[in-house]
């Protein structure tokens, strides 16, 4: 019993020092939101975007949600998301669509800067990112839009209350409240289940199955393992791993940059999935989707890398050491 309330209080601790972290970017934007929705801003804000969102099957609204995940991250995009989704409900397939923009670019400042400092280009990864989430996006859109799946509205479990912005400023404060609670509820789910996935060896399993996918991309055995903590831990984990293999010079500046720049396509494969689902999105898209067109892209990029200069490769792709 001791030592179950003991784990309870770590998973508490941390839920917290993430959480204060989130909600120092979050509710600076929330506000912002607020003052745009209110001078009826928000739609010219969209409208440069509207195309884009348009080619995806989105409303031009979305846009500014995965504007806000690009600069910080998913938990940020979610909050946002729900100040819309009451005015313009989603469809599965829209929601999936928008989860996997979300899922393969976000919080670039910061998981892109990671990969800067293990020597991978800041702004490769920064494009690769960008054009890998709409690309496989623009996919998923077309298969289900010719085969006419998952065009029912989307089940979102994480939403705001669709009153909640036309009544008084205090009613508003009261429902962001109750939001950010819901962050903090779902952040000390995930940890706990990310325990428990580890206690059980789930995550060990999807080690030793995803292993020989990276040797087949040329992800070399020296990086395969770190890889495989950053597809299913996430970017963060993985890129520290990397930075500090890199700095002792154990991986090549080409394992380390197929490493970093597979991760950026595809990490967190458990957490993030699991915060799409949340607000609709369906596994064919956020998991599977993601998973297969990252390693279809990896193929492509490693074959593509090997045919270019040796100088071109240091000015564009990686530092040397």
């Amino acid at each position: 019993m001791k030592k179950m309330i003991s784990i309870l209080k770590t998973i508490f601790r941390e839920t917290t020092d993430a959480c204060l972290q989130l909600f120092k970017v979050m509710i600076p934007i929330l506000i912002l939101v607020k003052i745009l929705q209110e001078l009826d801003l928000i739609k010219y804000l969209a409208w440069p975007l509207e195309p884009l969102m348009g080619i995806l099957g989105l409303p031009a609204e979305m846009g500014l949600v995965w504007a806000t995940t690009l600069i910080n991250n998913i938990y940020t995009g979610m909050i946002v998301l729900a100040s819309f989704t009451g005015e313009a409900p989603l469809t599965s397939a829209q929601a999936t669509v928008l989860g996997v923009l979300m899922l393969v670019a976000h919080g670039l400042p910061v998981e892109t800067a990671i990969a800067d400092r293990s020597g991978a280009r800041f702004l490769f990864q920064c494009c690769v990112r960008m054009a890998g989430a709409f690309v496989l996006a623009w996919l998923l859109h077309l298969i289900y839009s010719a085969t006419g799946t998952l065009n029912t509205p989307a089940v979102m479990l994480f939403q705001s209350d669709p009153t909640a912005g036309t009544g008084s400023l205090m009613a508003w404060a009261i429902g962001q409240a109750k939001n950010l609670l819901s962050i903090f509820c779902i952040i000390f789910a995930l940890i706990s289940i990310m325990r428990v996935l580890r206690a059980i060896g789930a995550i060990d399993l999807m080690n030793r199955i995803l292993r020989p996918v990276l040797n087949l991309i040329g992800i070399g055995p020296k990086a395969s393992a770190i890889t495989v903590i950053g597809l299913t831990m996430g970017l963060s984990y993985g890129g520290g791993l990397i930075i500090n293999e890199a700095r002792n010079g154990v991986l090549s500046k080409e394992d380390v940059f197929y490493s970093l720049t597979f991760m950026g396509l595809c990490h967190s494969l458990i957490e993030d999935t699991l915060l799409i689902a949340l607000i609709g999105g369906h596994m064919s898209g956020a998991f599977w989707g993601r998973l297969i067109f990252a390693v279809l892209a990896m193929a492509l990029i490693v074959q593509v890398v090997r045919r270019v200069p040796e100088r071109a490769r240091t000015a564009f792709l990686w530092a040397e050491k």
